[in-house]
Parts: structure tokens; sequence; C-alpha cells
């Protein structure tokens, strides 16, 4: 099972989104998202299942490690421990990230229970970026589980499965953008705008990143916070 992130680095889109967050948080939602970035591409380098779940729990030491030691020479947990630690994340609590990521690798099938648990997992990233960033208020779970979701369901194509995660996905999307996102939260809420934005599209179109509508919908959010 496969998924990729839903904002690589080479979207044009990111840079936007990462400029709403506060400029002394901003590193760190970066440091973050590169840990995304990181698993995504673990799980798209691993066609062995048994291969992928030691890698991942490789990861999952590794972060629990940050909290007390040094980190390895590797870039994202190096970016983790300068960026996100010192604003009040501890490397345990990025681990349910991991275990979010190993749903995919450890269910033949992705029924309703595993997809919970994948967002639960993965989109627990939202409640850490919301730590560092001084997010107040924001319906952080809702919004990261949302975002997870849609992201898998737009990398699962077709089918059974991709229409659960949809089914899933579209009431917490709509959920968490109901409400007005604080300042701080912006960045995050552009995120699940986004991820809204992509679940609407058919699942075989290309995603029409920076078209002029994405864009003002989420300038908009930027300045209203809805």
């Amino acid at each position: 099972m496969n998924a990729s992130l839903n904002m690589p680095p080479e979207d044009p889109e990111r840079a936007l989104i990462l400029s709403y967050a506060p400029a002394a948080g901003r590193p760190a939602l970066a440091a973050l998202l590169a840990l995304d970035e990181a698993l995504a591409q673990l799980l798209r380098t691993t066609s062995a299942p048994a291969v992928g779940q030691l890698r991942l729990a490789w990861w999952r030491e590794a972060l629990a490690k940050l909290d007390t030691a040094p980190p390895p020479a590797e870039p994202v947990l190096r970016g983790l421990a300068a960026e996100v630690l010192p604003r009040g994340v501890t490397g345990a609590s990025l681990v349910p990230i991991v275990h979010g990521w190993e749903v995919l690798v450890e269910e033949e099938a992705l029924d309703g229970l595993a997809l919970a648990r994948y967002a639960a997992g993965r989109g627990s990233l939202f409640v850490a970026a919301g730590t560092v960033l001084g997010a107040q208020g924001d319906p952080l779970a809702l919004g990261g589980e949302g975002w997870a979701l849609a992201d898998l369901a737009r990398h699962l194509g077709d089918g059974a499965e991709a229409d659960a995660a949809r089914s899933l996905a579209a009431p917490k999307l709509a959920e968490a953008l109901g409400r007005r996102w604080s300042r701080n939260g912006r960045a995050l809420g552009a995120m699940a705008h986004r991820a809204r934005m992509d679940l609407d599209l058919p699942f075989d179109a290309p995603l029409p990143i920076g078209a002029p509508k994405r864009v003002a919908r989420l300038l908009w959010h930027r300045l209203s916070g809805r």
C-alpha cells in the first residue's frame, strides 16, 4: 500500500502555505513536513511489507531517542531536534505519525478501523504543528485527520478503499473548516482547505496546482481564517 505526501517539496503552493505560519515557527513547520515527506518516500521505495516495517521501526526509535540524545547524522532528525523540540514538542509525541504510516504496510486491506488508525496517526502532525506555531483553539486533530485521509484517497485512486477514505475525509474537513482558524493556525487551515479542494476533484484529474481559484481560496483563508 502506497501513499505520497499531500504537499511535495516542488509544489509551488507550498511556499504560499508556509508563509501563513508565524515567522518564528515556520522552520519548525517545515521540519515537521519534512518528516512526513521522509515517511512517504520510505513507503514509495519499499515493496516488501517486512522491510517497510523494519524501516519504520527505525524511525520510531530514532524519534523517541531525540528526547534523550543528540540526533544522528540524518537531516530530518537534525531539523526536528533544532527547530521542533525547542518549541515544546517531544520526539516521543511524534512517534504516532509513524504509527499512522505503518498502517499502510501492516494491513492488506484498509477497512474503516485501519483508516481511522491511519488518520489519527498521520493526522497528529497537525497537533504537533499547532504546538510549534502557537495555534489556539483550532480543530487540529479533525483538520489533520481529514488532510491525511484526503491525501490517501487521492493516491489510492479508484475503488472501495479510496471511496471509504473520501467518505471519512469529507465530514472531518467540513467540520474543521466550518470554524474560524486562529492567525497562528492558518497555515494548517490552508492545508486543510487544499485537501478539501483536492477531494472535490475526480480521482483521475490532474491537480490544478497554482490555479487562480485555488490560490484565491487560500489567500482568503489567510485573511479571514475561514
